[in-house]
């Protein structure tokens, strides 16, 4: 008989209100080969990726119940012959890849190579709401924008467009550590707070005209822009802000289309940030995901980066999940949202 275990998932796309947008089930307990390690998952965290996959879709029943989630902390209790970096009862974080099955589940397969020893000095609330908006941030930052890590970026100023959102969060502090002054959008009091508590210099509002306001904080441009936010919505400001020869990355999808030529005369770098590409197409340097993860828990363990889960629910089950999904879809979710444990302890 095939052991089962629990976990959360649903048989349509369908909106958080409705009463079957979650559901409790059993799944087969995943068998590990290769560089996969099965890990059991003792906390997850709620993303906007997991909103649009979970609501965007077709509507006719799945035969099997889909399993969502990237974001998991959790032991390793089993691993493929091929697995070199990890034993049998480390505890370790990861986001996971995007074409498997997702981390809302007790027993979760994830590739070696995209994991990495989760920091000892956090909890599992904590620790599970770094790994995929810690990759977003350090690649945006250091792989696309090109900044160096050294922290000699004192003359260098960075426009983050949502700083309070779980990316924001991350990105904002990373770009302090590495000497930059941060500029942060933000829009309520609250908000306000969060991103000068990370570390922003000056912040702004996104629902207000950003070229005035940036300008009133004594820069005409900046020298990178990180945009978290429908990317559409901001562009001209993006492209008249953007200093020449400065680079401008996104995380989100445009709505509508936008004109790159209004970068041309500056000869801005533009670029996106997709954080599953590597494990999507199984790049070379996907073991780069392990060593930035790596690196962001030796610096929780040094303590120069700031815990951003603001809300947790206990135990992992349908309902709590519904409940996580909420609140990232209200749009008013300042840091990140977990769940963790199964039997509510």
């Amino acid at each position: 008989m095939i052991k089962q275990v629990k976990a959360v998932g649903f048989y349509r796309h369908l909106p958080i209100t409705d009463n079957n947008s979650f559901e409790d089930v059993l799944i087969d307990t995943p068998e590990a080969s290769g560089h996969d390690i099965l890990v059991e998952v003792a906390g997850v965290s709620v993303n906007p990726v997991d909103t649009f996959v979970r609501k965007g879709g077709r509507k006719n029943k799945l035969v099997k119940p889909k399993i969502i989630g990237w974001d998991a902390v959790g032991t390793v209790i089993a691993k493929g012959d091929n697995v070199s970096l990890f034993n049998i009862g480390d505890r370790v974080w990861y986001a996971g890849d995007f074409t498997r099955s997702g981390s809302n589940a007790q027993q979760q397969l994830v590739d070696e190579r995209i994991a990495s020893l989760a920091p000892h000095n956090l909890d599992d609330s904590q620790a599970a709401a770094i790994p995929l908006v810690g990759l977003t941030a350090y690649e945006s930052l250091f792989e696309k924008l090109n900044i160096s890590r050294s922290g000699d970026n004192t003359q260098k100023t960075i426009l983050i467009i949502n700083g309070s959102g779980g990316v924001g969060s991350i990105a904002i502090q990373l770009a302090k550590l590495a000497g930059l002054t941060v500029i942060a959008t933000a829009s309520k009091s609250e908000s306000v707070a969060w991103v000068k508590k990370l570390g922003a210099s000056d912040v702004v509002n996104h629902y207000e005209d950003l070229i005035t306001q940036v300008h009133k904080t004594g820069h005409q441009y900046v020298d990178y822009i990180l945009n978290l936010n429908n990317l559409d919505a901001h562009w001209f400001e993006i492209a008249e802000l953007i200093k020449p020869d400065g680079q401008v990355v996104a995380t989100t999808e445009n709505h509508r289309l936008i004109d790159l030529q209004q970068l041309t005369k500056k000869r801005v770098t533009f670029s996106w940030e997709w954080m599953y590409s590597k494990s999507y197409y199984q790049t070379e340097n996907m073991i780069s995901q392990h060593d930035i993860l790596k690196h962001l828990a030796k610096l929780y363990e040094e303590e120069k980066l700031q815990p951003i889960a603001t809300k947790t629910y206990h135990p992992i089950n349908a309902d709590n999940m519904k409940k996580a999904h909420a609140d990232v879809e209200s749009g008013h979710m300042i840091g990140k949202v977990t769940v963790v444990s199964w039997d509510g302890k």
